[in-house]
This record gives structure tokens, sequence and C-alpha cells, in this order.
């Protein structure tokens, strides 16, 4: 047998998938469970018992003793708590698992942020099992962990995690889109979301961040001068990757492969240590829990091979940061409404969800920024090729032109010298790569789905996955209104709709292509041009998450998430509470941190190294030497301003400290960096304290 053909029969081997199920499950309770997991069925209550028992056999059979509820709370990571497997039952040892313990958790949410959702004396809480996202088995070095994707709600019923208002979304969207779709012609059907997650991270060898108090305890260098070679020579993106960095690789993968998780693409990215992971697409609700797994295995994986996996949107200074391209599509019945197909009637549906798409991005704009806020974000976007904070939609050229002409109507002529008519004219082809990659744009289509640049690397994909969602929902809800308002999809089925649903339909998203194509920007988004183009637009630009995530305060953006049943009103006001104090916090922890390492290390020894200089110098001077003692004077002198001026920033830091404007702290931190990576450049390089970035951006 191959190495290609062991991996292959390894794929999916620790996660209780469709093979598991038929050997563990009687065949009823197998199809009862494959319909909720495929189609989105309500569980069947009386199949809980024997899902468990055979949930914990299987899990047995891979030495698992433990099982724990998997779950994703506010604080942006996966929370587990283990419990055996083991009981007494009349003083002897059993190994028992119920239904009650597969489905219903309750561990101490009293931790856990909630926004105000519960006082922190309140201490329940519960995980549900999540059936559509498929049990998996956690290994470590001496046995291994059930582990049971879960939602996680407060005593009274309200989500404080990242997973149940992207399923509630899911359902809205469903909602919408059989609505829309009956007026198509189409019977019911699945609807579909699929998302594919491309992961960016940095590795940096251990013994480096060992002596990098500010990437151990903030995951980014907040003080670093520039190395001579960085990423100017473009020579590093998908160049050869160094063996030892390869032969991670290959662990990694073979983790996510028996996790079921399909990753497909690696490749070293644009700076120096910083690489990619790119799985294949999956249902949406099982690729965020997938993305969530794949940077646990990252960070389990590199430190076995004395690295550490930095997942922070901007690590080091002057050089790409990292970012998680959310590649989102949706189809129903098994056809991906996004593509735009080779007919007429495809040709329809594709433009009548492009511009539900448009529609939304520009409505809520400010909904899909306040999405990927974050105190890490605020230091990638805007350049890099990382998205600027303006929200835009990137579709090219060719899909420009065909939306000119679909709302001028009879002004711009099709091909055969006619005016363009939805659903009667057929587009010309567009193929798959008919749109570049505009990494300049938030939002960009290419050719079958939309890329979602923005969100940071580290971000869950579950909270821009539900607003995108959730506004695309809305969208598609008024289409479909405005359609049976004007009383014309009878009883058609598909390729047999009547010139007045036609004649309708074009109306609608003329009209809606003329309220929101201001948004749909196909330029440079670096050019400082665009933020002013942005602004005549009416489009809005929030540069920092404190700004950003002032959309979740709006009355507006509540009322729409309670329509579609996503989050209620307090709910979202709890995200706004949690991610403001998420934002202080972390602002406070890294001004605290630059403060204490230039204080603590880099003060001493630039002093260390001004005292020798002053010797040095003294000593020259003394013996009356001539030569050098120029250079040593200028030196002394160099030294001394620096050390002045790092003095005065600490000064400047404590008093911002001292205060909570997180702005200050941020402006002070900066003006210390300044000092701190002047000193760098002129302190000898064995008796500066920290690892420096030529070291640490180059791994051999």
């Amino acid at each position: 047998m191959t190495e290609e053909t062991k991996a292959a029969t390894h794929f999916g081997e620790d996660v209780f998938g469709e093979e598991a199920i038929s050997t563990y499950l009687s065949k009823d309770t197998a199809k009862k469970l494959q319909a909720t997991i495929s189609e989105g069925k309500p569980l069947d209550p009386s199949i809980a018992g024997e899902v468990a028992h055979g949930i914990r056999h299987w899990a047995m059979d891979r030495r698992a003793t433990h099982y724990t509820h998997w779950f994703l709370p506010m604080t942006g990571a996966s929370a587990e708590k283990h419990d055996s497997f083991l009981e007494l039952k009349d003083g002897e040892p059993i190994m028992q698992f119920s239904g009650k313990n597969l489905i219903v958790g309750e561990p101490d949410a009293s931790s856990f942020p909630s926004g105000g959702i519960r006082s922190t004396f309140e201490a329940r809480g519960y995980t549900a099992w999540d059936p559509t996202s498929p049990a998996f088995i956690k290994r470590h070095s001496n046995g291994a962990t059930l582990c049971i994707p879960t939602a996680f709600c407060a005593y009274t019923g309200e989500s404080l995690d990242k997973k149940t208002p992207l399923l509630r979304s899911m359902q809205a969207l469903d909602k919408s889109l059989k609505r829309l779709m009956r007026l198509f012609g189409w019977g019911e059907a699945h609807t579909g979301c699929t998302l594919g997650a491309e992961q960016e991270y940095f590795l940096v060898d251990k013994e480096y961040w060992k002596k990098r108090p500010d990437l151990v305890l903030t995951g980014r260098t907040l003080f670093g001068a520039p190395s001579a070679k960085g990423q100017q020579l473009e020579d590093h993106y998908f160049g050869t990757i160094p063996e030892r960095v390869l032969s991670f690789m290959n662990d990694v993968e073979r983790e996510l492969w028996k996790l079921g998780i399909p990753a497909k693409t690696r490749h070293n990215e644009v700076a120096p240590a910083q690489f990619e992971l790119a799985p294949q697409f999956e249902e949406l609700n099982l690729a965020s829990d997938h993305n969530m797994l794949v940077m646990d295995v990252l960070r389990t994986v590199a430190d076995r091979h004395g690295f550490k996996c930095l997942l922070h949107e901007k690590p080091y200074a002057g050089v790409n940061g990292s970012g998680k391209h959310n590649n989102w599509s949706v189809a129903y019945g098994g056809r991906n409404l996004l593509d735009p197909g080779t007919n007429p009637q495809e040709n329809a549906l594709f433009l009548t969800m492009l511009c539900a798409v448009i529609e939304a991005v520009d409505k809520h704009a400010d909904l899909l920024r306040a999405s990927v806020a974050g105190a890490g974000n605020d230091h990638r976007l805007g350049a890099n090729e990382a998205p600027p904070a303006v929200i835009s939609i990137y579709i090219g050229d060719q899909l420009v032109g065909v939306l000119d002409r679909l709302e001028s109507g009879n002004v711009a002529k099709s091909d055969d010298g006619g005016a363009m008519k939805i659903g009667v004219d057929t587009m010309p082809v567009i193929p798959k790569d008919a749109t570049d990659r505009n990494r300049t744009s938030p939002f960009a289509f290419t050719g079958n789905k939309f890329e979602f640049r923005a969100p940071g690397s580290s971000v869950c994909c579950s909270g821009p996955m539900a607003v995108l969602n959730t506004i695309v929902a809305e969208a598609v809800d008024r289409i479909a209104g405005e359609l049976e308002a004007a009383d014309v999809a009878g009883k058609a089925k598909p390729g047999e709709h009547t010139v007045a649903f036609h004649d309708a339909l074009q109306r609608i998203l003329a009209s809606s292509l003329k309220a929101h194509k201001r948004v749909v920007f196909n330029g440079n988004g670096y050019e400082p041009e665009w933020p002013k183009e942005a602004a005549r637009r009416g489009l809005p630009n929030a540069p920092d998450t404190p700004s950003a995530l002032a959309a979740l305060a709006n009355p507006s953006n509540a009322e729409l998430f309670e329509r579609y049943g996503v989050m209620t009103r307090r709910e979202l006001e709890s995200r706004h509470e949690i991610l403001l104090e998420e934002y202080a916090k972390k602002v406070r922890i890294e001004g605290v941190c630059a403060r204490d390492i230039a204080r603590e290390m880099i003060f001493p020894a630039a002093k260390a190294e001004y005292l020798e200089s002053v010797d040095a110098f003294a000593k020259a001077e003394k013996l009356g030497i001539g030569s050098g003692t120029a250079a040593l004077r200028e030196s002394v002198e160099e030294l001394g301003a620096g050390l002045d001026g790092l003095k005065a920033a600490l000064r400047e830091i404590e008093a911002a400290l001292a205060g909570d404007d997180d702005t200050a702290t941020l402006v002070a931190m900066r003006k210390l960096r300044e000092a701190a990576d002047s000193l760098e450049t002129r302190v000898a390089a064995e008796r500066w304290p920290l690892p420096k970035y030529r070291d640490m951006l180059f791994l051999y």
C-alpha cells in the first residue's frame, strides 16, 4: 500500500461519520440520524439513547476514556469540560454514556463573557448537541477524548456562543430562498451554504518566542526594527517550502485528515515565515467548526516541531498580516445559485442572487465591517494585500457590463442588437476565472462564489458568516416580496415563466442596482483617492474597532436580527459589550506589556551600551587620543538622545495607562516603539535583549 493510499484510508477515522454510523448503529437509527445531518431534519429524541451507546463504543475503541461538549463561547476560542465515562453502579465501576449526556450538558458558565445577559454569580449554562457537526476524537499522548460539537446558551435560553447565531442564520436564509425559488417554479429543496476558509499563519522558532514577552502575552511583536530583507523581493511567495516546515505541514495534514477535514492546499505566503492552509469547500456550519480545529491543530503540531504558530493578524510590522479568506456560496436543491449557468433561466437566477448580495452588502456594510472588527485586525486592514476598512464589492468588468445592460434596459444593447431581457437573453458565457482576484477588495466575486477577505486570521468564521447569511436573507425576501406583489409568477415551472414575470423581475433588479451599485468598486482599494470616492458615494468608513462596533448598537440592526430570528436585541447588545470590552482589555494588555519590556529589558540594555560608550570616550579623551573620539562622542550623543526619547515615551505610556483612553494608549505605544526601534539599531546585537526580526522571519 502506498503512502498516498494509507493517507486516504485514514481520512475521517477520528470522526463519527457515515461509516461509523452504519457500523455502530442499527440501520433504522442510522437512517434517522443521517437525515438530521444531511437534510437538517429535527433530531428524533427516541434514538438518542442508541446513538449515545454507539458513540461511546466507537470512542472507546479509539482509546477514549472521557467525553466533552465542545463549544464556541464568546472568548473567540473553543471550550471543553471533560467528564469520564466511568460511573459506579452498586459500588462497581462501569463505563456508561446516556442519551441525556449526549444531548445536553451543564458546564459552569460563570467565567464566560455574557455581556450582561447573566450575572457573574449565575453560573448555570447549557450545551446542546449539534448533530449536523459530527462528533470527533481528540487524541493526546496517552489517551483520547470524545468531542461532541454543541451550542451554548444561558439559563434563560439566550445564546452565549458563536455557533447558535450561525445555525439560526442558515435557517433564515433557507426560509427566504424557499420563498424566492417557489416563484421561480422550483419545488421544496434544501438550501446548502458552503464555506472554504483559507487560513494564513506565521511560524516562529519556539526558542525565539520564549524570549519575546510580547509574542507570549499578546501574539504580536510590540517592538522590532525592520530586517534589511523582508518581503521586498517577493521570493518567499510560493517558493520552495523549507524541509523543517514541510515536515510540520505533513503532520498537520495527517491530523486534519483523520478529523475529516479536507486540507487541500499548502504554500508559502508573501511574508517570510508566513504560510497558508486551504481546505476544500464544506457545509458552512461544519466548515466553521473545522476551521476552529485547524487553528488548534496548527498550534499543537507546531509545538511538537519546535515552532510556535502565530495566528495574530499582524505579528510583525512592515510585512503582510494574516487573514482568513471566507469563500462563501449558496446552493438550492444542489444548484449553486452563484454560478452564472449557460441558459436564460439559470442567468435569471444568478442575476437575482447577484443583485441580492450587492443590495445586502451595500445596505449592511456596517454590519459586515463590525463582524471582522478586532484589535488585531485594526493593524492589518488597509495594507500589504489586506483589504481596506471600507466595505465594497469587486465583480470584474465583464459582470459590470452585464449589470449595466440590465439596469439601463433598452439603452444598452445586447449582442444581437436588442435590449437585454432577463430570463430571455443568454448572457455572454462567464467562465469561472472571468474575475481577477482583487486583493484590495474586502468582498470579491470569484467565478461562482464570493470571497470575503476582511476577516482576520484568528477570527471564528461563524460571526461574519452569520451576518452575511442574514443580510442576504433580507435582500432575497425583499425581491421575493416585490415579485409576489406583481402577481406574475403563476404556476410556471422552471423554464416556462411568462413575459410578465421576466419584465417584473427585470424592473425589480434594475431598481435594486440603481439604489445599491455604489458599493461595486473594481479599482485599487489602496489608492489614496478611494476613501474620498467612497465618502462621496456614501459608503461607511469605520477605521478602527470601536467605530466599527457601533453598528451593533444601531436599533435598526437589532430589528433586522430579531426579525430573522438570528439574535434578540439583548443578544446583540451583549456582543457589542463583549467585543468592546475585549478590545479595551487587549489594548491595555499590550500597553502594559510594551511598558514593561521597554522599562525592564530595553532601557537597561541601552543604558549599558551608553555607559560603555561614555567610558570609552572618556578614556580616549584622557589619553589624548585624537582619532575615533569624534565617532565615540557622536555615538554617546545618539545613545543619550535615544535614552531620553525612550524615557519620555515611557512617561507618556504611564500616563495613558493611568487613564482609560484606548486611543491614547495606542498612540503612546507607537511612540514608545519608535524610540525603542531606533535604539535597536544603535545597541550591539549581543546586548539587545529581544530576538530581532532578521532572526525570527527566516526559517531554515
